[in-house]
C-alpha cells in the first residue's frame, strides 16, 4: 500500500523522483514543488535573514511576514522562506498578508530581541524573473542561486 502511494506521489509530483541535484534547490523544490526563481528568491532571503539575525533554522523565534500580490511568483517567494528557515503556516510563524505589487516584501523577527529585517527582491532581478517561462523554472533558479545577493534582494529596513 505505501509503494502504490509512494508511486501515485512521485507520479503527480515529478520534482519527487528527480530532485535538484544541488541542497538549497533541493530544499526550495521539497517545500514549492519546483525551484524556480522567485522561490529560490526567498530561500536566499531567507537565508540572508537568519544570518542577519543570529537565528538558527527552525527556531521558533523566528516569525516571518510575506507581503505580496496574490499571485503565484510573488507568493512564491513566501515557500522559499519557509525552505530556508523552516518557518511555517503550521507553527503560526509564516503568515501572508495581500499586499500591492509596490509593497511587496518580507519581514523576519527574531521575537525574542525584537530585531527585524525586512527584505524585497531587488529592481534588476524583477525586471529578470517576472514572467518568465514555467519550463525554464529550474535553469531561472539555479540562475538566482548564483546571483550576488544585491542581485537577488534588498533591505528596506532592519533594526
Amino acid at each position: 500500500m505505501l509503494s502504490l502511494l509512494v508511486s501515485v506521489f512521485v507520479s503527480q509530483h515529478p520534482v519527487a523522483a528527480n530532485p535538484p541535484a544541488d541542497p538549497k534547490l533541493a530544499a526550495v523544490a521539497a517545500i514549492h514543488g519546483e525551484a524556480g526563481p522567485w522561490a529560490v528568491a526567498g530561500y536566499r532571503m531567507g537565508a540572508f535573514a537568519l544570518q542577519k539575525l543570529g537565528l538558527p533554522a527552525q527556531s521558533h523565534d523566528l516569525k516571518v511576514l510575506h507581503r505580496s500580490p496574490k499571485t503565484p511568483q510573488f507568493a512564491c517567494v513566501a515557500d522559499g522562506a519557509q525552505a530556508a528557515t523552516g518557518a511555517s503556516v503550521g507553527k503560526l510563524n509564516l503568515a501572508l498578508e495581500e499586499a500591492p505589487f509596490e509593497q511587496l516584501q518580507t519581514t523576519f523577527t527574531n521575537a525574542k530581541t525584537g530585531a527585524f529585517i525586512t527584505l524585497k527582491p531587488a529592481k534588476a532581478f524583477v525586471a529578470r524573473f517576472t514572467n518568465t517561462p514555467r519550463e525554464k523554472a529550474l535553469e531561472n533558479g539555479k540562475a538566482v542561486l548564483a546571483l550576488k545577493d544585491a542581485e537577488v534582494f534588498e533591505i528596506v529596513a532592519e533594526k
